[in-house]
């Protein structure tokens, strides 16, 4: 799936090099860009995006102001089927989108409740990024090293947003492991999920890496908290390694091959790994809204190469957002390509699964 890597790669170049194009005619001076998020003000999408923020304000002509504006609701999909609504003719490029992963995975399992389509959208950022699931301390305890069997006898609360949102990952993870995690549904955001951990209302969770690093690193350091693993990265090969965010942290692969509840082949594993690939590695994108012309689309992308390319990026990015490549123009779009399609086999599994285990049926 992963073999447009070579093709990703070689285009990177070209992106990297609009950095010093000349600006379009679109100039922001005086204005403000909406930078919407379908999301609360307490997850990873949050963090990701007052990141950008101030930084995409600088490097737009005419450094407008860049307001961060959360539209939670339905688990995402509120906010992008508004964003569904917006043409570029009426905004003149002064609203954004931010998606996630949990945008992403309504369209592809066609949740009756999407009216957004990827199709009409112009991407001008894509990020990857991670995610690490953790316990409490007495729970994380009964781990054999990497074997997760003895957390098998435990019924586990877990605060989520819905089973057809980026948590499917962790939900079919944790299944595959032998767990018994009973989803608490309907948050807005992983940031009241993790509200609910630190209150003793759930005794598990995971966070993005922008949430983790920021929230639940102070909960680990202060005793409150222990890493189980995280999902994993993709190397240049397609193969899921350790998170280079988090290289002390196994990845779920690791820890599946070490419980023999768990296997790395088979159809519930093609699944797994075919969603977290469209929700983790291609996870956050952001997107002028249909309409956009092209030289629209060329301010954006530039602005965003120029704050990839300042000297501190790398410092600010790994401190707010991990290690993690942050992408423009065709290498964007490839990202585009890899989270919004996965093979029909692995969506005919999920809408399996999810009917049998959660009762949510899609068309």
């Amino acid at each position: 799936m992963f073999n447009k890597k070579t093709a990703l790669a070689a285009s990177m170049a070209l992106a990297c090099a609009m950095s010093g194009a000349a600006a379009s005619a679109l100039d922001l001076s005086g204005e403000t860009v909406e930078f919407v998020i379908p999301f609360s003000e307490t997850g990873g999408s949050a963090k990701w995006a007052n990141f950008y923020a101030p930084l995409l304000s600088e490097a737009l002509p005419g450094k407008p102001t860049v307001v961060v504006k959360y539209m939670p609701g339905a688990g995402s999909t509120k906010g992008a089927n508004w964003f569904q609504d917006q043409s570029y003719e009426d905004t003149e490029g002064k609203v954004i989108f931010g998606s996630s992963g949990s945008t992403q995975f309504p369209y592809l399992l066609e949740d009756p409740r999407v009216k957004y389509e990827y199709a009409d959208w112009n991407v001008v950022l894509a990020s990857g990024t991670g995610g690490v699931a953790f316990l409490p301390p007495d729970l994380a305890g009964k781990m054999d090293g990497l074997d997760a069997t003895g957390l098998q006898g435990t019924d586990f609360i877990w605060g989520s947003q819905g089973a057809t949102r980026l948590d499917l990952v962790p939900l079919l993870a944790w299944q595959m492991l032998g767990m018994s995690v009973e989803p608490v549904f309907g948050i807005k955001g992983r940031g009241d999920g993790r509200l609910m951990f630190e209150r003793g209302e759930a005794n598990i969770d995971y966070q993005t890496s922008a949430a983790y690093l920021d929230n639940v690193v102070p909960l680990v350091e202060a005793g409150q908290a222990v890493p189980m693993m995280t999902w994993g990265a993709l190397d240049e090969n397609g193969n899921i390694v350790r998170d280079p965010t988090f290289p002390d942290i196994p990845s779920f692969k690791e820890v599946c091959e070490a419980t023999p509840a768990c296997e790395t082949s088979g159809d519930a594993w093609e699944a797994w790994k075919a969603f977290f690939i469209a929700g983790f590695p291609a996870q956050k994108m952001i997107f002028l809204p249909k309409g956009a012309p092209q030289d629209a689309i060329d301010t954006y992308t530039k602005a965003f190469n120029d704050v990839i390319a300042r000297p501190d990026f790398k410092e600010l990015s790994e401190a707010t957002l991990g290690d993690y490549p942050q992408m423009t123009g065709a290498p964007a779009k490839v990202m585009l390509d890899l989270g919004t399609k996965v093979p029909a086999s692995a969506k005919a599994f999920v809408k399996t699964w999810l009917h049998d285990a959660y009762g949510v049926s899609l068309n």
